[in-house]
């Protein structure tokens, strides 16, 4: 009887003490989940109310609530359709080209050859470069004139103009900064994971014949497989809310032709004041994102 009594007494004990070490947590996490809220939680519960109200910039204490009035205004919007397309394109191009090219640079960075350490260290040079930068170095080798691009169509008896306000090539160029900027990241990025990969695969799969087609197939793909995912969806975040590229080099024209939805908010926002319709479209950009990177992680760990 005693010996039972000690056993219940002695889970009792634990059993507080789990108790008094779980309220203990709760109140150090506190103070974090407040700020947290403040800080996340209340911008994106207010913009999701502002969606459903008609408030104008000039007046933002005065506004009607509307329902689904501007989420239906949406849907017969032109401007927002194009923008959503322009968005899509720009994202979907821009990352896969990045990817792409990043995978093939990573692989460059692995092979050991003299002045390997200097190509590595000047890789990185694009990323930490400022977009507003990016975007002065583009658009000065693009000018009618005395840049460098027209220069040499010149000499080649090409036509010659201002790329980035020709409707067929400002979004290309869009593109290739985006492209430019970022692919030394997705680079340095899958150079680390192909690193950790344990040799030991490699001379194995020799001994066994396999070509390097085959090495890259069923063991450097595999390995860098979560390394990549993460990077796409940063990357497709990054790319699908970015606005300073656009706005900075052709400001969403010509003719509306690199319109995307984060220039679009702000012209809808500061140019139309139009502070609820903005916000509409703010939402939609979220249930996009949230929703891609949902699907996505959820195939990746089906796979």
């Amino acid at each position: 009887m005693s010996t039972q009594s000690d056993r219940s007494g002695t889970y009792v004990r634990e059993l507080l003490s789990l108790s008094k070490e779980s309220w203990l947590g709760y109140a150090f996490l506190a103070p974090v989940v407040v700020i947290m809220g403040v800080i996340i939680g209340y911008p994106i519960l207010e913009g999701i109310l502002m969606s459903f109200q008609e408030r104008s910039m000039l007046q933002p204490d005065d506004w009607t609530w509307v329902g689904l009035g501007n989420y239906s205004q949406l849907v017969n919007d032109e401007l927002f359709r194009t923008a959503l397309w322009n968005s899509a394109v720009l994202t979907g191009v821009a990352v896969a080209f990045q990817y792409l090219l990043g995978l093939g640079l990573a692989l460059l960075l692995m092979q050991k050859v003299p002045g390997i350490q200097i190509f590595r260290s000047l890789t990185m040079v694009t990323w930490v470069l400022p977009v507003i930068v990016i975007v002065i170095i583009f658009n000065w080798l693009v000018q009618p004139g005395y840049g460098a691009v027209n220069i040499i169509f010149e000499r080649l008896g090409l036509p010659t103009t201002y790329w980035f306000a020709d409707t067929r090539w400002a979004m290309p160029l869009v593109i290739l900064m985006h492209v430019w900027k970022n692919v030394p990241f997705f680079a340095i990025a899958l150079y680390a994971a192909m690193q950790s990969i344990p040799r030991d695969l490699y001379e194995a799969a020799q001994m066994d014949g396999a070509s390097s087609i085959q090495q890259f197939r069923y063991i450097t793909l595999p390995n860098i497989s979560y390394v990549s995912m993460i990077m796409i969806v940063l990357h497709v975040l990054f790319t699908f809310n970015n606005f300073d590229f656009v706005w900075l080099s052709t400001g969403g024209g010509p003719l509306q032709t690199t319109e995307v939805l984060p220039t679009y908010i702000y012209r809808e926002a500061f140019e139309t004041y139009a502070l609820g319709y903005a916000a509409s479209v703010g939402v939609v950009m979220m249930v996009i994102m949230v929703t891609f990177t949902t699907i996505y992680i959820k195939l990746e760990d089906f796979n």
